[in-house]
């Protein structure tokens, strides 16, 4: 599989393609790894880079992938995001923080789990 080169885009392609913004209004609700779905099917008139999200998240896909898949930056796709996630055209789902050391399971009940595994 090749790898195409990344395409940054010039600042002028950019900026048309954010409307001229460049930073989203609150940078925490779309990470690297927060999984996107669409909620419906592109319509006529929409972005041409809205429309791509769109069909790329008819299936769960990290913010990342979706970069990738657009070859913009990620600056650039978390605007575009935040614009879908506005309209209601998608959702967001962060994944679930890794449990704390408080929710794991002692050390002496694990101890005795592998045992029990290693005695099978």
């Amino acid at each position: 599989m090749t790898r195409r080169p990344v395409d940054t885009g010039s600042p002028d392609r950019l900026y048309t393609v954010t409307g001229g913004r460049s930073h989203t209004a609150d940078t925490t609700v779309f990470d690297l790894v927060t999984l996107v779905v669409s909620e419906c099917e592109p319509t006529p008139g929409m972005q041409s880079e809205h429309v791509r999200i769109l069909t790329l998240c008819r299936h769960p896909a990290a913010v990342v992938e979706i970069a990738a898949e657009l070859r913009l930056p990620i600056t650039v796709v978390r605007i575009l995001l935040e614009d879908l996630l506005a309209a209601g055209r998608i959702t967001a789902r962060r994944p679930r923080a890794a449990a704390a050391a408080a929710d794991l399971p002692e050390s002496a009940l694990l101890k005795e789990v592998l045992h029990g595994l290693r005695n099978l």
